[in-house]
């Protein structure tokens, strides 16, 4: 018997992913229309719902905490785990790598606070909750995320930006491999109510994606560190460069996730290799595909297996 997962956010980055990811495992997909449908319905006889929602920065004081409210009233009805895709915002600058289940929250820029309060609202309402934590994503599309908007179109020129320190080390998701991780997850009934999964992807500094650019392209690549200052000039006209101003301390600050909890409940999980990741995150960005705020929609499933 097909076990239903509801995705909401299906046309999103992880959202996309996830579909994808669970619709080859054989479960039975629905995709959430936030335009016709209604949450709590939707929600019903659902095993999972994958909350892959992710407003764009300007947009998370007003939407993030009535969209967390709704999930978890979602879940509540239905009884469903709310599977989370979580980053790492909520550690800030001054906590101690390897970042992990347990260390603490101690960010306090309002766009990591927010997703503090974020996750706490689930582990106060009880629902069962997974929330899968991710550095920095590598999509199959240039889905506007810091790779293809910051750091990649300039691979054109042999030359790979990066928004801060070239040699430190840096938490990156190839989101194919995050999504069937959630997957995979999300079959289990060992979890507890609260799980807290660090995915450990690639950690990687500048430097060292420069030479597996180079390798993927066949093709000297050298790094170039980027310049805020447009960004900055932007900040008054441009609402999402506050909050992407607001996020450079991580270019700066050396960090990794911390992969034993991961390693303990999926021991033979195989990561794709981080040369492949790149060669396939760098290919949508050098064929110039645009980057927007809300990814295109795409779809997984056949039109029946869809929620619309």
């Amino acid at each position: 018997m097909k076990k239903d997962v509801l995705i909401l956010g299906g046309s999103g980055r992880f959202g996309r992913q996830a579909a994808e990811a669970f619709w080859n495992a054989g479960w039975h997909v629905r995709l959430f229309d936030r335009k016709s449908d209604d949450l709590t319905e939707a929600a019903r006889g659902a095993h999972t719902i994958v909350n892959a929602w992710n407003p764009a920065y300007p947009e998370w004081p007003a939407q993030l905490p009535g969209l967390t409210r709704a999930v978890i009233a979602a879940a509540r009805t239905s009884g469903a785990r709310v599977v989370l895709p979580g980053n790492v915002y909520v550690f800030g600058p001054d906590c101690p790598a390897p970042w992990g289940a347990d260390s603490p929250r101690r960010a306090n820029n309002p766009l990591g606070r927010l997703r503090i309060e974020m996750e706490q609202a689930y582990r106060d309402a009880g629902v069962p909750t997974l929330i899968l934590r991710a550095g920095d994503f590598l999509d199959t599309e240039a889905s506007g995320n810091w790779f293809d908007r910051m750091i990649a179109p300039s691979l054109k020129r042999g030359v790979l930006s990066w928004p801060g320190r070239t040699d430190i080390p840096h938490a990156w998701a190839w989101l194919p491999d995050m999504a069937r991780a959630a997957e995979l997850l999300a079959r289990r009934y060992d979890l507890p109510r609260h799980a807290d999964v660090p995915f450990p992807g690639y950690t990687l500094s500048g430097d060292q994606m420069a030479g597996l650019a180079a390798k993927a392209l066949g093709r000297p690549v050298r790094t170039r560190r980027t310049s805020w200052l447009p960004l900055r000039l932007a900040r008054p006209v441009w609402p999402m460069a506050k909050g992407m101003l607001e996020m450079r301390y991580l270019w700066e600050t050396p960090h990794r996730l911390d992969e034993s909890t991961f390693r303990t409940l999926l021991p033979d999980f195989a990561v794709t290799g981080p040369e492949e990741a790149l060669r396939r995150a760098i290919a949508p960005v050098l064929a110039r595909r645009s980057w927007q705020d809300r990814p295109r929609p795409a779809r997984a499933a056949p039109p029946s297996e869809q929620h619309q």
